[in-house]
């Protein structure tokens, strides 16, 4: 018979993890949820979804971003009620048992630990293009150091970081944005409005018909991973459960504007089957189309930041994660030691991977890149069905013993969280159906597995010493 936790008792204090410092400010946290929107997926990735969808990857961006508003929305809704640095993982385990949270946690800490290394290999790539000759592992070493020293230091340092990149990369898309509409408008100096000619031409609004609008889905679905490491962030914030609630609220605007708003810009002004969307990027598509000077170089800078950004993130969540799951005995209690307010070891174990991927670019800098993604495959999803099941189970016990915990409540329950649980099922459907994607999915499904096992057997041998400890 499996174990959950007992939720807190009603009326307590939400559950903190108490040997943290809480040195995040609101305006950070604020700047983490706005700045965790724009990421690398969204400036490169999109680009192959444009070629496959056309147009209709406005409805693409548009269905995945409603699946995950549905899900920040559940995690909102448990963070709030109960703020914990190891998040979705936490909410597992007390709503389905520890081999849930197990699984949910350490797959997470992988799937952050994997893009570690991809954004540090993505990173280089942009510095030597600028300066050709210089070897790419060696600027993955430099910034693995440098995000690996300031996640050591006091967690205010890493809130200080990540502000000022969020803070870049919203000035830099709002730009983008206004540009674009004023150019749709007609009002741009050198520009004529383009109407409705690359939404109806070149093939109409959905050129390759249904199968492209779902590869479009797809694309789409991933490029929003990283909207998770908010409530991870919540936990040392001066008031977890004001930022949470502040976050998660905004979440809809912010993923209509920026994903959604982004892509009906650029298609309605570039067409979609010019070569540069996939060559450069869909942003360099449109600067470069509006006669930007030095589109490439502009869209190359902010990249950049997007992926060191995502560095100094995906270090700090895999961090806080490892250190809550160990917490909880569910790892190597050696990780669990916490220095100062910050979880130095698990900072280290959790950086190794992107030091592994410093050795890995300079054998095999050809292929490194697509082989660590399929490793990681469709981890976020596992993940969303854990916080969707979690919350279905969670609202109900939560509405018996403290409702007044419920600062956040998911729309429409239980009726929405069934729909999302649906969708997300749907997508692995789809997924499966695609050569490209079907790898990715086996691969999750391995590991996913294999984590599921060594959860049970743990969780089976402590219900096994319980009795015997009393």
């Amino acid at each position: 018979m499996s174990r959950t936790s007992a939720p807190p008792p009603p009326g307590a204090a939400p559950t903190t993890d108490s040997a943290l410092t809480h040195g995040l400010k609101q305006r950070h946290l604020s700047m983490i949820a706005l700045g965790g929107v724009i990421g690398a997926g969204l400036f490169v990735g999109s680009g192959a979804g444009i070629a496959a969808a056309g147009p209709s990857i406005v409805i693409a961006y548009g269905i995945s971003g409603l699946l995950v508003m549905f899900v920040m929305r559940m995690l909102g809704e448990m963070s709030a009620a109960n703020p914990a640095s190891g998040s979705f993982s936490v909410h597992a385990e007390r709503a389905i048992g520890p081999w849930a949270g197990f699984t949910a946690g350490w797959s997470f800490w992988v799937l952050l630990c994997v893009a570690v290394g991809l954004e540090g290999i993505g990173a280089a790539q942009i510095v030597t293009g600028w300066l050709p000759g210089t070897p790419e592992w060696a600027w993955v070493a430099l910034f693995m150091v440098i995000f690996l020293g300031t996640n050591l230091a006091a967690v205010k340092n890493f809130g200080e970081f990540e502000f000022w990149f969020a803070a870049l990369k919203v000035i830099a898309i709002t730009l983008f944005l206004v540009l674009g509409l004023l150019a749709i408008l007609g009002v741009l100096p050198g520009t004529d409005s383009p109407g409705t000619a690359n939404l109806t031409g070149d093939g109409g609004f959905m050129p390759h018909g249904s199968e492209g609008l779902i590869i479009g889905l797809l694309a789409s679905v991933f490029a929003y991973g990283g909207l998770e490491t908010v409530t991870i962030a919540a936990a040392e914030s001066e008031n977890p459960v004001q930022g949470v609630a502040k976050a998660v609220r905004t979440a809809m605007w912010r993923i209509a504007v920026f994903y959604i708003g982004s892509m009906a810009v650029i298609v309605t002004l570039v067409p979609w089957d010019d070569p540069k969307v996939v060559e450069v990027g869909p942003f360099y598509a449109m600067l470069d189309h509006l006669g930007i000077g030095g589109a490439a170089e502009i869209m190359n800078v902010v990249i950049l930041v997007a992926l060191l950004s995502a560095m100094n993130a995906n270090i700090y969540g895999s961090s806080r994660m490892a250190c809550s799951l160990v917490a909880r005995g569910q790892g190597p209690k050696l990780l669990g030691k916490v220095s100062s307010g910050v979880p130095r070891n698990a900072v280290f174990a959790s950086s190794v991977f992107g030091f592994l991927c410093v050795l890995l670019s300079y054998w095999r800098p050809e292929d490194v890149f697509p082989w660590l993604l399929n490793m990681i495959g469709a981890v976020i999803l596992v993940v969303w069905i854990f916080i969707a099941v979690s919350q279905l189970i969670l609202r109900r016990r939560t509405e018996r013993e403290a409702p007044e915990r419920l600062v956040v409540r998911m729309w429409l329950f239980p009726g929405l969280t069934i729909v999302a649980l649906a969708a997300m099922a749907g997508i692995f459907v789809l997924m499966l159906r695609q050569p490209d994607t079907r790898d990715q999915l086996l691969a999750t499904g391995a590991l996913t597995a294999v984590l599921i096992v060594i959860g049970l057997v743990r969780q089976k041998r402590a219900d096994r010493a319980a009795p015997a400890q009393n």
